[in-house]
Formats: C-alpha cells, structure tokens, sequence
C-alpha cells in the first residue's frame, strides 16, 4: 500500500516537533562529516544526530550552514560528553556544542550516558538550566533505563523529551519503550538494524522480497510504525538515499509482529547499567 512520502514528526512534550527519521554521524570521520551530512540533506534528510564525542559536531554545523535550506527547517541533536557531568563543566561542554555548531541553537541536546555514580541527577539539573536559557528548545537522555528514569522523576523538575537508546529487532526493548510513552518520553532508536546483525535475518528477508524493499528498508519501517525516532548512518550516497526510501510502503500487522517476535535481549552495544567509559 502506497503511503505519503513526506517524513512524519513527533510532538515532543514541550510541544517541539522531531523528524521521526534522521540521520546520524556517529562513526564518520572528521573530515568527511559535512560532505555525508550534504549528501543527507539532499535526500531530504532534515534531522541529524551527532554529539561532541564523535569529534564531527564542526562539521556538522559547517553543512548546516552551507546546505542553503533555512534553519528552522533542520532539527539538530547533539550530546553531553561523559567527561562533563560535573555541573560546571556540563555548562561550558554546552556552550562548547554551541561554538562549534555555530548554528545559533541546538533543537536537542541529550546526556549520552547515566554513568553508574548516579551522578547523573546533579547533571540533569545542569541540563535544566540549560534549557531555561534559550539555546535549547527541548533536552533529554540517552541509554536510561526505568530505575534511572523514576529517579529524575523524584529528584528533578523537567521530564527528559527523549530517551536515545539501542533498539533493534534483537533488543526490542518493549518494557523501556513502555515506560518512555506512558511518561510522555519520545523513544530513539540508536543501532536500529543491529550494526547490520539483523539484515540477514530470514523473518526479515522473507518480508523483505514480499514488499519488494531491501532488509535495511524493512527493519527502518519497522521503527517508524512503532513509533520509533531513527536515524541511520552510512556514508555511501545510494544507501543514504535508500534508507530514506521507507515512506512508500507499510508493512502489515502479521509483519511488525513477525519482526517484534525475533527480539531475543542482544545488545550491540554497552550495557547502560555497568557502562562508565569517560574518554580522556
């Protein structure tokens, strides 16, 4: 079934609109950021997420600025470095982003990790004085779970916007994903097609030649009809413009829950609850 081709958003809970499909920097290397994040906007991508730990913010800023499409039409997502959670410098880390995105604001800024020295409630009250300034129109977290969630629940003023964690067809996270909606959090998916684990998946491939769309396109829709913010990352033109390709086609009921059912708890990445890398 054909299906409007135009990239849907989500309110978020201070009434903020996201792009539910964005396009992310994570792993591309300084130098060749601005001319993927070029290639992104022509696809019509208008939703980046990077962070200052991936060392491309600059860049970032630099295709922002030269892309000639106005700047309240792009939303840009950037993120708290681990090495900054102290208040003071979680402040000078934020001004730090704004420097060199150098794009007036940041639509999202989020807390990478909690860290486990719980912390993170001190940080998150940074984060709320950051948003009362102006420079940010929404802020949230990335790799909470629930315990992490209910104690800035307790503790603080602001509900996190969003919650950027690891989702995939592997790790469907449903529990998490629950807590999210029911506490108006916007839930975004980081490794949304499980660093490529989930491609050659028979439930996949078989959805895949039925709809006559690649696995990537599939496992996409997926997290677009679960209501999922996602943003994939490649490098290479054809798949940037492929995985944008996923709003012409719907997958069925029987679909989404053939591919909800191949969840089996596998992260590709850290565990938030035992992750503290600080990078030096």
């Amino acid at each position: 079934m054909a299906t409007n081709t135009a990239v849907p958003t989500i309110a978020l809970n201070n009434g903020v609109e996201i792009p539910q499909l964005g396009f992310g920097v994570f792993q591309i290397p300084p130098g060749e950021t601005k001319q993927a994040t070029l290639t992104a906007f022509e696809a019509g991508y208008r939703h980046i997420d990077t962070v200052e730990m991936y060392g491309n913010e600059r860049e970032v800023g630099e295709a922002v600025r030269e892309s000639g499409i106005d700047r309240d039409e792009i939303f840009v997502t950037s993120k708290l470095n681990n090495s900054f959670h102290d208040p003071e410098a979680a402040a000078g880390a934020f001004q730090g982003t704004l420097d060199a995105l150098d794009i007036g604001h940041v639509d999202l800024f989020l807390m990478h990790w909690p860290l486990t020295d719980g912390g993170y409630v001190e940080t998150w009250r940074a984060m709320e004085r950051m948003y009362e300034t102006g420079n940010v129109r929404a802020i949230g977290v990335s790799n909470f779970n629930v315990h992490h969630l209910n104690r800035l629940a307790a503790e603080t003023t602001i509900t996190p916007a969003a919650n950027q964690i690891e989702v995939h067809p592997y790790l469907t996270q449903d529990e998490l994903r629950a807590y999210d909606s029911q506490h108006g959090i916007a839930t975004e998916a980081w490794s949304p097609i499980a660093q490529g684990l989930v491609l050659k998946d028979p439930v996949v491939e078989r959805i895949s030649r039925r709809v006559e769309k690649s696995p990537a396109q599939v496992v996409l829709r997926w997290h677009i009809q679960r209501g999922d913010i996602v943003f994939p990352k490649s490098v290479t033109p054809e798949r940037v413009r492929d995985n944008f390709a996923i709003f012409d086609f719907e997958l069925s009921d029987a679909d989404m829950s053939d591919i909800t059912l191949l969840n089996r708890d596998e992260r590709t990445g850290p565990d938030p609850d035992v992750f503290d890398y600080i990078p030096s």
